[in-house]
């Protein structure tokens, strides 16, 4: 086997637990309002400033917390799969908001 070869084989396992951290890194990067995928689904970071008049389908008392797409990460965030796996804020909102069962 020519050292080129064997270079590439011995890189390859490194390089791809470098991708899968990466990746994982980006899914936990934080959402904001101002994120393009938060901006489409209305997202806010405190559930009692959304727009009534523009999401209509807004229940009081919904935040991200209680959720069916909420996983808790700790005790003011979580993630959110609707949002891509990505950290939310518990008492947020965004229009995919789905009563957890």
């Amino acid at each position: 086997m020519d050292s080129r070869r064997r270079s590439i084989l011995i890189a390859a396992p490194a390089l791809a637990l470098g991708l899968m951290a990466s990746r994982n890194a980006a899914a936990q990067a934080k959402v904001t309002e101002a994120d393009p995928t938060g901006k489409a689904l209305g997202y806010k970071e405190d559930a009692s400033k959304v727009d009534t008049a523009k999401f209509k389908q807004f229940v009081k008392g919904s935040t991200c917390a209680n959720c069916n797409f909420y996983a808790a990460k700790g005790a003011t965030e979580g993630t959110c799969a609707a949002l891509g796996a990505r950290l939310v804020v518990g008492k947020g909102w965004c229009s995919a908001w789905v009563k957890k069962a």
